[in-house]
């Protein structure tokens, strides 16, 4: 006989008020748990103005009033009972839910817990009726329409739960949160919170719910102007049909994405709303995440507030009992959207938003300036460049990007041609005119890009670059350019590097991911060798078919030595030596029968990094105008592959503060 087993309990039903106290334990974490349940039932009653008040961070008391619609007398006692609701009736309303709340037991949950009361008036009615939670009295009162549900001594009856709680200052923090994830969703209703008597936040109702100015006035209110200022508008809807206004796309995103410049430390601003409802989700956060996968430097965290709306049925919200928690009928195609949203809004250059109108004074007197500096700087002939293939196999536009690193400077010139002056020519067309040797007139690979992509047109019929003109190199590292609004400083090794990684992502796309599909290469009139160690030599040949499909052909041609026969046309005139050991590096690193499919950007990126013009590389007038040309016309030009800017405007007014003008 064992006396040490465990006595054999009976099977007994649980009592309601410990199925309300476990259901408590699930859905009431902390004060903040019952500000997100209290606030959703406003919302559902219709509220446009919500206020909160608190004690000690919510612990003593929680009140939330609402303008909404009401209970009628006879529906108050059934409101704090488990499982009783009236939001869904059926499988079907809940397969389809619409509401912030379905689940019934919030309210039942949070009564087991603390002292709750319910003070309600239902529009056409002719008094307000107050309910006392713990004893169940109803009696008439004085209110207007709405409801205010009272929470009272939070964990009073389970005192070991109230022990996990933090200070007041900190619960409080937590209830603010809970309060602006609701705001931002609902520009329509007004938000105030009180706490200790003393107003802590308010945020006035702004327009309608889906309104741009509305929505636009409650972000510069919750999460300041600086993220309005510094993040890109997101207008995406997936499958819709061309002339059907009818016809409701399967998923809307919309919102706004904050530029790489704007991404913090911490994750701590990231709103994702489904139909109306925050949500984490980690398809969702995965997908916006890898739309800034190749603009973000390091480990800092992007901020965006999203919004997707698709139909309810392919969505399910009744996988937690918070509700924070959603699963999707359609994954793939979720994160596909929000991916394609984020990227197609980050995609366009920034650079055009600092161009702004100019007076013709004011033109005038920057054209004369330009051809001052023209005139008296040194200028360089132009050497080969390099050309991009375009999707129709022809030769498109060319950025004189590394066309330094060929031949001597010519002897520098200042004087600037008549025609060209009175031409108002660029300082491109200046330099190539004035300079160019009489046999290299007209050689298409010298050249100066003639045209451009992308420019800002004024009514007064002046052209205006965002980027503006190139002035000068700075210690081979920088171009100082003036546009508009004053200085522009480019980091010209990380914009160059942007460039050739969008040139060569353009061609993989075209290329296709079917079998066979490798980006064009251009073979080597005369192979390069180089030295290679074992392990490089080894790799070739293993990686021959994946070298292939990047557009390279590197064979060996003795024991210890490698030779490369052909490199990507996009990179033919670069270090073909380094980019061969960098790539072979980058193989060596990752597996060779799934870098294709999983990595072939961060290999783009590495191809891109080893051609771009490297630093202390002397550029001409011209090619320092055509990487600033490229760059207005290059999607993500803003960052380089690895996240860092790639220019920065200095007004001037900051450059009359460093010199203390008009003091």
């Amino acid at each position: 006989m064992n006396t040490l087993s465990t006595p054999r309990r009976p099977i007994r039903e649980l009592p309601d008020e410990l199925l309300s106290q476990i259901a408590a334990g699930e859905v009431v974490e902390r004060p903040a748990s019952v500000v997100r349940e209290l606030l959703d039932n406003a919302l559902d009653a219709g509220a446009t103005l919500i206020t909160l008040r608190l004690l000690a961070g919510g612990v003593r008391l929680i009140s939330v009033e609402d303008d909404g619609a009401g209970i009628l007398p006879d529906e108050l006692p059934m409101a704090l009972k488990r499982h009783a609701t009236s939001k869904i009736a059926s499988l079907q309303e809940l397969e389809s839910v619409g509401t912030m709340g379905f689940r019934g037991e919030a309210l039942a949950a949070i009564n087991s817990i603390a002292d709750c009361a319910i003070l309600s008036r239902a529009s056409g009615q002719n008094h307000a009726y107050f309910l006392e939670g713990q004893t169940g009295e109803l009696r008439p009162v004085a209110r207007t329409d709405g409801t205010t549900v009272e929470v009272k001594e939070l964990f009073f009856s389970t005192p070991a739960r109230r022990k996990f709680l933090k200070t007041d200052a900190t619960e409080l923090a937590h209830c603010v949160e809970a309060v602006r994830r609701h705001a931002l969703a609902r520009p329509d209703v007004g938000f105030a919170i009180w706490h200790e008597g003393k107003l802590a936040e308010q945020w006035r109702r702004c327009g309608e719910r889906h309104s741009l100015p509305g929505l636009e006035q409650r972000l510069a209110d919750v999460l300041g102007s600086d993220f309005v200022e510094r993040s890109v508008w997101v207008d995406f809807a997936s499958n819709t049909t061309p002339g059907r206004p009818d016809y409701a796309p399967l998923i809307k995103v919309w919102g706004r994405a904050g530029t790489p410049d704007a991404a913090r430390s911490r994750a701590d601003q990231q709103f994702c709303y489904v139909n109306g409802r925050f949500v984490r989700d980690k398809v969702i956060t995965h997908a916006a995440r890898s739309a800034y996968e190749d603009v973000l430097h390091g480990q800092r965290q992007p901020v965006y507030v999203l919004y997707i709306e698709l139909d309810p049925t392919r969505v399910d919200v009744n996988v937690h009992p918070t509700k924070i928690e959603v699963r999707f009928r359609d994954s793939r195609e979720v994160h596909q959207a929000v991916r394609h949203a984020v990227e197609s809004a980050l995609a366009a250059p920034r650079a055009g938003s600092v161009a702004e109108p100019l007076n013709l004074r004011s033109t005038a007197r920057s054209d004369q300036f330009f051809i001052e500096k023209v005139a008296l700087a040194p200028v360089y002939s132009a050497q080969p460049a390099i050309y991009f293939e375009t999707n129709d196999g022809q030769a498109g536009h060319r950025v004189s990007d590394l066309s330094a690193l060929w031949g001597a400077p010519a002897r520098p010139t200042t004087d600037l041609p008549a025609s060209a002056a009175s031409q108002g020519a660029e300082p491109a067309d200046v330099g190539a005119a004035s300079s160019q040797p009489d046999s290299l007139a007209g050689h298409p690979t010298n050249t100066v890009v003639a045209s451009i992509d992308r420019h800002v047109s004024y009514p007064d019929n002046t052209t205006i670059w965002p980027l503006g003109r190139a002035l000068a190199q700075l210690q081979g590292v920088y171009i100082l350019a003036e546009n508009a609004q004053g200085l522009v400083v480019v980091d010209m090794h990380a914009a160059h590097e942007r460039i050739v990684y969008e040139r060569l992502k353009a061609q993989w796309a075209h290329a296709g991911s079917g079998a066979g599909a490798h980006l064009h290469s251009q073979p080597l009139l005369i192979p390069v060798t180089f030295a290679a160690t074992p392990a490089e030599v080894a790799g070739a040949e293993v990686h021959a078919e994946t070298l292939h499909t990047l557009g390279l052909e590197i064979t060996p041609f003795s024991a210890k030595t490698l030779a490369v026969r052909a490199v990507p046309a996009s990179l033919a005139q670069g270090d073909v030596v380094e980019l061969a050991r960098s790539v072979l590096a980058e193989l060596s690193q990752h597996d060779a029968s799934s870098i294709i499919a999983r990595a072939h950007d961060e290999l783009l990126a590495t191809m891109a990094c080893h051609c771009a013009v490297r630093a202390n590389r002397r550029l001409t007038l011209e090619e320092m105008n055509a990487l600033l040309r490229q760059m207005e016309a290059t999607e993500r030009s803003d960052q380089c592959n690895h996240g860092r800017p790639t220019w920065r405007q200095i007004s001037l007014r900051e450059l009359d503060a460093l010199f203390m003008r008009g003091r």
